[in-house]
């Protein structure tokens, strides 16, 4: 069984696989002061929540955009699992052709997208994550990455607004029914709400017009699901984007899974492929 972990700036995203399978997803907070002990925890109390042992475990592999967390979580799967994890970018290559003028500049996350969306969707594409940041990436007509925008998320723009407006409130991120709102909350939720629409496809609308064609968009992301419900240019939302392009890099790199248990000595021994 192969264990997939998505290390982003708010969450970390744990998902089960079983062949082609995923069998489970959970997430925690990260956090950096979190220690090995915790999270290790944390992923047992899963394991035994859905009736797996940490030796069913044959193969993890991590991709991450937050440094200071690693440390921990190497080192909590290094103790509970006796496995030595991948880490994408640095043990395994993603296999995506990079065009950034800067490759290294690129975020792993975006990468691994790319890596299962131009299997899933075909190219050229456009793949929009929208979290705790929102990232456009295009991918041209022969698979490989070009770049693309980054965008502050939805809801790190409405808690500047509640920080710094001293009268506004915290409010829930819904779409109001009409745009002219008759209160100060329906004010905030039809700004926001419409606002994010419209630049979701103000940016899209010019990609597509890049990259040359009708570019097929693919959202996913925390709030994948609910923009794209009012933006008409979203064609398809796959919230297991990450973890399928996860799985798709460890299938691509199974030769260099292979010895990677811990020994109880501290060696590192062979493992069956999961």
């Amino acid at each position: 069984m192969l264990l997939a972990i998505d290390v982003g700036n708010t969450n970390m995203v744990f998902g089960l696989f079983e062949g082609e399978e995923l069998r489970g997803s959970f997430r925690i907070s990260t956090n950096a002061s979190s220690t090995s002990d915790e999270i290790g925890m944390m992923i047992l109390q899963y394991y035994h929540f859905k009736g797996y042992k940490p030796e069913d475990t044959t193969a993890v592999i991590i991709a991450s955009v937050v440094p200071p967390v690693m440390y921990s979580l190497t080192n909590a799967i290094r103790k509970y699992f006796s496995l030595k994890p991948m880490i994408v970018g640095t043990d395994v290559p993603t296999g995506i052709v990079n065009h950034y003028a800067n490759p290294r500049e690129v975020g792993v996350d975006r990468l691994v997208n790319a890596v299962s969306a131009i299997e899933k969707y075909g190219t050229p594409l456009i793949i929009v994550d929208i979290g705790t940041a929102i990232t456009f990436d295009c991918i041209d007509k022969d698979g490989a990455y070009l770049g693309g925008a980054i965008f502050p998320g939805i809801k790190i723009a409405m808690e500047a607004l509640f920080m710094k407006a001293s009268k506004l409130p915290r409010v829930d991120i819904a779409r109001t029914e009409k745009a002219i709102g008759r209160t100060t909350v329906q004010s905030m939720q039809s700004g926001a709400v419409r606002g994010y629409v419209g630049a979701l496809t103000g940016i899209i609308l010019d990609m597509q017009k890049e990259l040359e064609g009708d570019a097929r968009v693919v959202a996913t992301g925390g709030m994948g699901r609910m923009m794209a419900e009012h933006c008409g240019l979203i064609d398809d939302v796959d919230p297991n984007l990450t973890m399928d392009g996860l799985r798709r890099i460890y299938e691509n790199n199974r030769e260099a899974f292979k010895n990677r248990r811990i020994a109880e000595n501290g060696t590192v021994e062979a493992t069956e492929e999961g």
